[in-house]
């Protein structure tokens, strides 16, 4: 009787048992699996410490990642996969709180009255004879509980004029005022104890700001 043309048997080879079929299966599986998976969005693959692979699903290790692919295509990892499907879709039913939508606040609209009163002041420290600047602004009629504000801009920032990398600017802003900006050296501001100071005199509605170069290339 001719055995090798029967179901499994291969050609020159006597009866394949079923665990040779079984090995067979697993390295097919592995195969497609390093052909087709992604490891590195696999969220259960780990390396640990010791070089081996881990699967935090299944809580198994493995010597090397094609076994841990074959792993990933067995009943155990499919059936811990398909649990943890049906768990995710039990929680995702339950009704979580949803925030409350923040309630839109206009956006205070404030009629502008012109520029402040100024003044500016070019002095020279005695001591180190570094340059420096004096601004005095007037807010006569300043809303009530605000106090000026004032901020350094480079010659890049605004749109007034073209950009000059020689000079920075100062700019005050106070509503119901209009903001006012001063084009100034573009030095290093000395920010040290004692070389710059702003105030705010809520009696006199003055607002003072004294700034120090850090160098001799002040303004002339």
């Amino acid at each position: 009787m001719d055995r090798q043309n029967r179901v499994g048997h291969k050609f020159g080879t006597g009866v394949v048992s079923s665990s040779q079929v079984q090995v067979a299966r697993k390295e097919r599986l592995k195969k497609l699996a390093m052909e087709t998976i992604d490891l590195s969005k696999d969220p259960y693959f780990m390396k640990n410490h010791l070089g081996q692979y881990e699967c935090k699903l299944c809580l198994t290790i493995h010597k090397n990642e094609g076994n841990y692919l074959a792993h990933t295509q067995g009943k155990r990892h499919q059936t811990n996969l398909a649990k943890r499907a049906a768990r995710d879709r039990k929680y995702n039913d339950v009704a979580l709180p949803q925030p409350m939508k923040r309630a839109r606040v206009a956006k205070k609209k404030t009629i502008k009255i012109g520029r402040p009163g100024y003044k500016v002041i070019k002095q020279r420290d005695p001591e180190t004879l570094q340059r420096s600047l004096l601004f005095e602004v007037h807010y006569p009629e300043i809303e009530e509980g605000l106090q000026p504000r004032h901020r350094f801009m480079s010659a890049y920032e605004q749109k007034v004029e073209a950009p000059d990398k020689r000079y920075q600017y100062v700019l005050f802003a106070a509503d119901p005022y209009e903001t006012i900006a001063f084009k100034v050296p573009n030095i290093q501001i000395d920010k040290s104890e004692g070389k710059f100071a702003t105030n705010w005199d809520p009696a006199k509605l003055t607002f003072t700001l004294q700034l120090h170069f850090k160098d001799e290339e002040g303004e002339k």
